[in-house]
């Protein structure tokens, strides 16, 4: 079984194709996976525009699904005359997305329907512009070539990540499982009875950790995106050459609930660097300090609260997924923490952590049976995992 997988639920345009083998286990194995990241696009701005990032996905959608294809050897050449009845429907689905429409019947006048047996399409949670023109764009495709859609929870996504290595390596999954989902915009701590059944423990109040070390970063200067200049900063620090003695508070780290609270971190970031002199401020040492204590702090709250959740609901595995997790001192500390704990860590690889189709269309695979017609599709930003809204 092939699927092609669309995901545009940030600024990120993602296709991929995978192949799934289906014997007594699935076989995940990815024919392509291209990404076409914005981050030059937003970096001057210091975070994501919708709109910007939506009009980014108009541009690239095409170019991207080309280049997927092309991979894989599935892009089939042909000239057709197109009918002014399919070529209307066409317009009608892609009357709000730019120029796409004259792309898209470009593209479908001289290629042919590929090898794809269902299209995995992220509907929500994220940016609801983004997420729009994914889905409409999946919907010319999906009515063009007649494909079934299979529509995909984001967050589930970011879990289901790890299912690729899960595969490769034979990894029996033992539940229930306590899955931390932790990016730009979600951190949430999430009970997984089995496959398709969750609860979710605990949420942020306000800031995700990603958009806090998102927000510290613009606050001393590093830019964006945060994370990986603060994990940059943060690596060439050591503790034994402290200078500043800087502490920052780990918010909610010892409150009895699962919910995360990141707002006062960022503020503590900033009072304390209002604090310092200007010449202080400058200082490579004091930026090195203020990443690293940054950092460990969030790193503290996830990692104490996934303990705490682990503990109480007697999880047999433990299932990390999003952006944030691509940060290596968080998986290294991760690994050791629940490593003396006796339990089983599950990490996806560094590339599929960050937002990616890969982990749309295995997450679609495990959801087959809930294909819908193309006309059904619809984005919902408030999406959650229980597939109610937050």
């Amino acid at each position: 079984m092939k699927i092609l997988s669309i995901e545009t639920s940030c600024d990120d345009t993602c296709i991929a194709i995978i192949e799934v083998f289906d014997k007594k286990k699935p076989f995940f194995k990815v024919l392509a996976s291209i990404v076409s990241s914005q981050v030059k696009i937003h970096k001057k701005w210091g975070g994501v525009y919708p709109t910007m990032a939506k009009r980014e996905h108009q541009k690239n959608l095409t170019l991207v699904l080309e280049e997927a294809l092309t991979k894989v050897g599935l892009l089939r050449k042909l000239e057709l005359s197109l009918d002014k009845k399919s070529v209307g429907v066409l317009k009608k689905v892609l009357e709000r997305e730019g120029d796409l429409f004259k792309k898209m019947t470009k593209f479908f006048a001289v290629k042919g329907k590929p090898d794809i047996e269902a299209i995995a399409l992220t509907i929500g949670p994220g940016l609801e512009p983004c997420l729009w023109s994914g889905i409409n764009f999946a919907k010319s495709l999906s009515f063009w070539w007649n494909l079934p859609i299979i529509p995909v929870n984001h967050i589930e996504a970011h879990i289901f990540a790890n299912w690729l290595k899960i595969s490769n390596e034979n990894i029996k999954v033992k539940f229930p499982a306590v899955c931390l989902v932790v990016s730009g915009g979600h951190t949430q701590l999430i009970l997984m009875e089995k496959i398709g059944s969750y609860k979710i423990l605990g949420e942020t109040r306000d800031d995700a950790a990603g958009e806090c070390l998102d927000k510290v970063a613009r606050i001393i200067g590093l830019g964006y995106p945060g994370g990986p200049v603060i994990a940059a900063e943060a690596m060439k620090f050591k503790t034994s050459n402290s200078r500043f003695q800087i502490k920052l508070p780990r918010p909610m780290l010892n409150q009895k609930n699962y919910d995360f609270s990141f707002s006062g971190l960022k503020t503590a970031v900033l009072y304390d660097f209002k604090s310092r002199p200007v010449k202080i401020r400058r200082l490579k040492s004091y930026i090195q300090e203020i990443s690293f204590e940054t950092q460990q702090a969030v790193i503290d709250v996830l990692l104490n609260k996934t303990k705490k959740a682990a503990r109480n609901y007697k999880a047999k595995t433990i299932i990390l997924g999003g952006g944030v997790v691509a940060n290596k001192e968080l998986r290294k500390q991760f690994q050791k923490a629940f490593l003396k704990e006796g339990l089983k860590l599950l990490l996806p690889e560094p590339i599929f952590s960050t937002d990616n189709a890969v982990m749309t269309g295995i997450a679609a695979y495990f959801h087959s049976s809930e294909i819908k017609n193309w006309k059904e599709i619809a984005a919902n930003a408030n999406l959650n995992i229980t597939g109610n809204e937050i």
